[in-house]
């Protein structure tokens, strides 16, 4: 009965010994797991998997459809790496969540877009307009700086670009509505419903949902001086690591650079080594 007994609390030992160590794994040799929004991250990722087989390196690709899981994926080590956020972003979520996370380089921008299904530029718009746009703060101050930009508001004088919020407008003079109330993932279908006057998309969402920013877009962000420029993200520990460097020197290549630049048309721009 005792020799029964050691064996069954030496079997529980082992199992909890292994379910702690099932959060301590590194990054695999020969091999990294990637998340990412399916386009167009998980598309350019396909490409330079094809030039890190080469190099002996396996690149397995998981897709997630929202911003939140991929990070808490990269933090639980089911991932060694996410590429789908941009500075800004990654800058709120650590500080929101205390992640131990840094860019290990930026790959492309993809200008957010203006959409109408009834009006066919920005002038157009009438007194009191109604603006959909994301419910994510860190959209916010890049959305308002890009309606700054193109005349159609003020913000307060010294507001922080990338922190803005819909307080900070000065001036409105077609006194547009803001509705903020959408999550980033369903404002194409919002588009395509015709509800609004105007909403404002991400451009990875737009061509997910086959929306052509070029051809569709009544205003396209400017990619001049964009801090939005999308990274690959690791935790801390891992930034130096090799594997994770060759992958973002394939990222930032020009065989890469090519390959956006005649794939997306200018609705995606290279943005290599930001």
């Amino acid at each position: 009965m005792k020799k029964l007994l050691s064996v069954a609390v030496f079997s529980l030992v082992v199992l909890v010994l292994a379910a702690c160590g099932s959060n301590e794994k590194g990054i695999g040799e020969g091999k990294l797991v990637i998340g990412a929004s399916n386009v167009p991250h998980a598309e350019i990722l396909e490409e330079a998997a094809l030039i890190l087989e080469e190099q002996g390196i396996e690149l397995e690709i998981k897709t997630f459809s929202d911003y939140i899981i991929p990070n808490q994926a990269l933090k639980g080590k089911d991932l060694d790496a996410n590429y789908f956020q941009h500075q800004p972003y990654l800058e709120s979520q650590i500080a929101e969540n205390d992640y131990d996370f840094q860019s290990a380089g930026g790959v492309h921008i993809e200008p957010i877009g203006v959409y109408s299904q009834e009006f066919t530029s920005l002038e157009d718009l009438p007194e009191g307009a109604e603006i959909l746009m994301s419910n994510s703060v860190a959209d916010h101050g890049r959305i308002l700086s890009m309606l700054q930009e193109k005349g159609l508001i003020t913000l307060k004088e010294g507001v922080e670009r990338t922190t803005a919020t819909v307080d900070d407008i000065e001036e409105n003079p077609k006194n547009l509505q803001f509705n903020t109330q959408f999550e980033a993932s369903f404002l194409p279908q919002a588009y395509l419903n015709g509800d609004g006057d105007a909403v404002l998309i991400n451009g990875n969402y737009a061509l997910g949902a086959e929306i052509d920013p070029a051809s569709e877009a009544i205003a396209l962000e400017s990619p001049e001086n964009n801090p939005y420029v999308n990274l690959v993200v690791v935790r801390s520990e891992d930034v130096d690591n090799e594997q994770i460097q060759a992958l973002v020197k394939v990222l930032q290549s020009e065989e890469i650079a090519t390959f956006i630049e005649e794939k997306y048309q200018g609705t995606v721009i290279p943005a290599a080594g930001e």
